[in-house]
């Protein structure tokens, strides 16, 4: 690990001033991906911005329609929260598949979505359920939020303070998971909004978490396992390593999403 230096302001206006001088500096959230990068020598920032002192990004809430959730709010917060069971259960469930233990207790929903891993669990739930991500300067929607592999519309400086999520008529999530990781070879996010549309999002398919204009027109026709698993998508665009070919990752989907809309209808 290269040197840096550590600080810990005590609210985000202390933490953006920092972050704002600092060149080279970085948050730091739940350290999950930053700290292993760090020790591998893969990152070297001058700088580490410690945002775990700021009570302000924590806690989970009912807003209206919506339920919003703290950047700092921890995985295994998310998934043991009662009001996330009650009105949004399927992000309970998607919280609760992420990682082990010992990451759940660590990890936080603004970091994983700030670092927009492309196997990563909470892009999916974040864009199929149309959330909105609310930073220090503004609102973003889930659509304009994901830009690519490891990439976000978030600007130097910008830190994610909450993630507002509208509540859903019924949603699901289906991940088929590598057995080390717990990453998702591919995850299915699928939710029917209150208004009837259908939004369908996949995550560890390739460049980045992406909604699935095919299933999304499957399912508004019929909401059903049977409609989803008889889409077939072409593997272009899809990725392939050691775990998965890219004709392998595309037939996931279908069935990812079937078993996704089969948790949404209970």
């Amino acid at each position: 690990m290269y040197p840096f230096q550590y600080h810990r302001p005590a609210n985000l206006a202390e933490a953006t001033a920092l972050l704002g001088k600092l060149g080279e500096g970085k948050a730091l959230a739940g350290g999950q991906t930053l700290i292993a990068a760090m020790k591998l020598r893969l990152a070297q920032p001058s700088d580490l911005v410690d945002l775990g002192g700021i009570a302000e990004l924590s806690g989970i809430r009912a807003d209206g329609d919506a339920i919003v959730i703290g950047a700092l709010t921890r995985h295994a917060d998310v998934a043991a929260s009662a009001e996330v069971g009650k009105r949004i259960p399927a992000l309970a469930r998607l919280a609760g598949s992420i990682g082990d233990r010992q990451v759940r207790a660590a990890g936080t929903l603004g970091g994983s979505i700030a670092n927009n891993d492309p196997a990563a669990d909470y892009p999916a739930g974040v864009l199929g359920l149309g959330a909105t991500v609310v930073t220090s300067r503004r609102s973003i929607a889930a659509d304009d939020f994901f830009s690519g592999l490891y990439e976000t519309a978030l600007e130097p400086g910008e830190l994610i303070k909450s993630v507002s999520f509208p509540v859903p008529q019924r949603a699901g999530y289906a991940k088929f998971a590598n057995p080390a990781s717990r990453f998702a070879l591919i995850g299915v996010f699928v939710c029917q909004e209150k208004s009837g549309a259908v939004r369908v999002a996949v995550t560890g398919g390739g460049n980045g978490v992406f909604r699935s204009a095919e299933l999304e027109k499957a399912l508004a026709a019929s909401f059903t396992p049977a409609a989803a698993a008889a889409v077939k998508l072409s593997a272009d665009g899809f990725s392939g390593d050691l775990h998965a070919s890219p004709e392998y990752r595309a037939h996931l989907v279908s069935v990812m999403a079937g078993r996704a809309v089969a948790a949404a209808l209970g």
